[in-house]
This record gives C-alpha cells, sequence and structure tokens, in this order.
C-alpha cells in the first residue's frame, strides 16, 4: 500500500500526520513502527492521525508513539495537529478543536505559532516516593495528558537523560503503563530548561510539550514562578507554559504555545 503523509516539527519534536477523516487507514502497530523508523522509514518521534470527530469538535486526534503504541495525548503533537488540520480545511479557522483520549482541547494561530489550550492536569504527587541510580532530587509527578515525572536538577548539561529516564520509566511506582521523565533546570524565576525521556519512543527527545507543562508547574508549586513560563528545550526552541492556580495544587486553562512547521508532503510504499 502506498500513504500519503505530511512531516512536520513542533520544536524539534517531530511527526507523520495523515488525513484519516475517511477512514480508509487501518495501519498496524508493525506499520507505524516502520513509518517512524529512522533508518528505514520516514523518521518521527510519532504518527498523528486526522479522524472525523465524534462528539462535536472539528476532528479527532489520533497519536500514535514510535513503537506504535497509541497514548493519550503529545502537547507538540497538538501544535502539529492544529496546523495541520487548518490546512485541511476549505475554510481556514483560527480555532479549531479536537478530541483526544485525554479530553477535548483547542488550537489558536497567532502567526507563526499555535496556542493550545489543554486538559487540566490531574494525579499531582510532590516527592514521589521513588528513587533512581544516579539521581540525587526528588522526584514529582503529573498527568498533564500523559503521565510526567519531574526532577529538578543543578547541572542539566551533565544529567545522563537515557539512563536515569529509563529508571523513572519503568519504575514499579508508575506501572503498569509507566511514565515520561523530564529533568529540570532553573534559569530564572520565569524560565526553565528541560530534557525529557519519552515513553513510547524510548529514548531522549528534542522537545516535550506535556513535560513543559508538568514541569513548568511543578516550578510554580517548589519555586514560586507565575505565570507564564519560559521553558528552553533540547531542540533549541523556547516556549511558553500558562496557567491559573487554583490555590489547591490544582491548575486551570493551562496553555502551551510554540511553533509548528511543515517540513514535506510525501509518499511511502508499506508492506501489507
Amino acid at each position: 500500500m502506498r500513504l500519503t503523509f505530511t512531516k512536520m516539527n513542533g520544536a524539534g519534536n517531530d511527526f507523520v500526520m495523515i488525513d484519516n477523516r475517511d477512514l480508509s487507514i487501518a495501519l498496524s502497530k508493525e506499520q507505524i513502527t516502520t513509518i517512524c523508523d529512522r533508518h528505514r522509514g520516514v523518521g518521527a518521534d510519532g504518527l498523528l492521525a486526522a479522524e472525523p470527530a465524534e462528539n462535536g469538535a472539528d476532528f479527532k486526534f489520533r497519536y500514535y508513539n514510535a513503537d506504535g503504541g497509541e497514548a493519550e495525548m503529545c502537547g507538540n503533537g497538538a501544535r502539529c495537529f492544529g496546523r495541520y488540520t487548518q490546512r485541511l480545511l476549505d475554510t481556514p479557522q483560527e480555532r479549531i478543536t479536537f478530541e483526544t483520549i485525554a479530553g477535548t482541547i483547542a488550537a489558536e494561530f497567532e502567526g507563526d505559532l499555535v496556542r493550545i489550550a489543554m486538559s487540566d492536569p490531574i494525579d499531582l504527587e510532590l516527592n514521589t516516593p521513588i528513587t533512581a541510580e544516579g539521581l540525587a532530587s526528588a522526584v514529582h509527578s503529573l498527568n498533564t495528558g500523559v503521565p510526567h515525572a519531574v526532577a529538578f536538577v543543578d547541572d542539566l548539561a551533565s544529567v545522563d537523560v537515557v539512563k536515569i529516564g529509563a529508571a523513572i520509566r519503568y519504575h514499579n511506582h508508575f506501572q503498569p503503563n509507566g511514565t515520561n521523565a523530564n529533568f529540570v533546570q532553573v534559569l530564572a524565576d520565569d524560565h526553565i530548561a528541560i530534557r525529557t525521556y519519552e515513553r513510547g519512543v524510548e529514548g531522549e527527545t528534542l522537545a516535550c510539550g506535556t513535560g513543559m507543562v508538568a514541569s513548568a508547574i511543578f516550578h510554580q508549586l517548589l519555586n514560586g514562578a507565575t505565570s507564564p513560563v519560559k521553558v528552553d528545550v533540547a531542540g533549541g526552541e523556547t516556549l511558553e507554559i500558562g496557567y491559573q492556580p487554583n490555590g489547591d495544587q490544582t491548575f486551570s486553562q493551562v496553555t502551551l504555545t510554540g511553533p509548528a512547521d511543515f517540513v514535506f508532503d510525501g509518499e511511502i510504499k508499506l508492506a501489507k
């Protein structure tokens, strides 16, 4: 079979986008893994499919990690999805809504940037009772659409993200589904830098939107940051996280603003 796709990039987090509004495409886990393979396929951190909405939104958002497993949400992917679906419409809109496993979210467009209105974070836990070899700092956890663990460090460049990230990702505390792992260095009251080990990619990625949200929220809780928080990612970009603290360790009006760029359109031949 031949699959038409669009390659996109959100702050270094890259994705293959497909139009499946007619539901004619049914990819296997193995086919998704092949598409995302950086040597034998297109190469991507994940695959996103635009499908018809079921509950009144403009589109349904289906996200698959590079290992072929479906995930609830992806912040950088959501920005790319918003820009991609805007291009699919006969009349471009300034606001697009889409249904995800984590809830219905919205994308708004500000020139070259996309702002995503995220679902409210849940399952916040300070000082999660885990340890990982090579990590001296405390770990905190939160679900910002997908689960995240966050650890603040003094020297981000020296962190063994793959080794320590994998230890946290597979820790018994986060089973059976595991977690993403973020390492954060404070640069200023309203500015942090992060590196992320992503579940499903099973390695470090250049950016992770939901990880940025989790990291900014813990920066507020632990260090008194005020919204918005700037976040530097490994891909070189600086994104912005907005939020409204509710005063009881819950947060609402969470937004993620950053780039979403088209790279190229293409076609790949897949084995059935």
